[in-house]
């Protein structure tokens, strides 16, 4: 069986001459949730954006056992799930139903196919209601949500998320990460929201200065926090402390 994500000895530098990432070597097997954290310019939106072929460096990089090549990045595209940081970076149709179709429409399905993959995506992430509604009058929460359907009306074997909870408030953040955890995907989120890693994400992957420097089970990770200071990340609060004189 093949790895869902098999990353070997991969190295990137920005014309710059900046280094970016420095031999990452990483592999995700099928079903995996996977924490992808560290510091800003630690190489995590450079090394996701490797996936699908946006990025193209030296090394090896596969996907469902597909080489990231020339002649594969359509179907590559296809397999891997990319949800930016931003919704409006893939929010641009008249109404949402136009921007859950845009995929299996580009690739020449037919319209009744299309028809059922919007509708079986938006239900994956409870949206149905949604369809003839403009994208950009949506709350951000809901925003992200239409995001993630874009990307599963196109069947994606993997699901890579840059920053999915960033700008969304309590209520919607606690619902996207409910949502994700239903997700039956193979899935790889670079954050910086170590309560999202906590409560989500049983692996966790820490890169910094375009190195892998640790990955292990996040339960063993969270606990060593000498070595989440060395990589600027905290260990998160999972409660919530009440200051004395505030409450009767």
């Amino acid at each position: 069986m093949h790895h869902s994500i098999e990353i070997e000895h991969l190295s990137f530098t920005y014309p710059d001459g900046h280094p970016a990432l420095r031999d990452v070597s990483l592999s995700i097997q099928p079903g995996e949730k996977v924490a992808l954290v560290g510091p800003n310019g630690a190489g995590k939106s450079t090394l996701i954006l490797h996936l699908n072929g946006i990025l193209r460096g030296q090394g090896r990089v596969r996907v469902c056992g597909l080489e990231v090549a020339d002649g594969s990045l359509g179907r590559l595209r296809a397999m891997v799930g990319l949800v930016f940081q931003s919704p409006e970076d893939q929010l641009f149709s008249p109404t949402v139903f136009d921007d859950v179709a845009y995929g299996p429409l580009y690739q020449g399905l037919p319209f009744q196919e299309v028809q059922a993959r919007v509708a079986d995506a938006l239900a994956s992430v409870r949206m149905q209601a949604y369809a003839q509604r403009v994208s950009h009058h949506l709350s951000a929460g809901e925003k992200k949500r239409i995001a993630i359907a874009t990307v599963l009306s196109m069947k994606p074997e993997v699901l890579v998320l840059d920053e999915p909870t960033a700008g969304l408030d309590p209520r919607a953040r606690r619902s996207l990460i409910e949502l994700l955890h239903d997700l039956p995907l193979t899935m790889l989120v670079s954050t910086h929201d170590m309560l999202l890693v906590h409560e989500l994400l049983p692996r966790m992957v820490i890169l910094d200065e375009g190195q892998v420097v640790a990955d292990g089970l996040t339960s063993i990770l969270m606990e060593d926090g000498q070595l989440l200071e060395a990589h600027g990340l905290e260990k998160p609060y999972t409660r919530i402390r009440t200051k004395k004189g505030l409450t009767g």
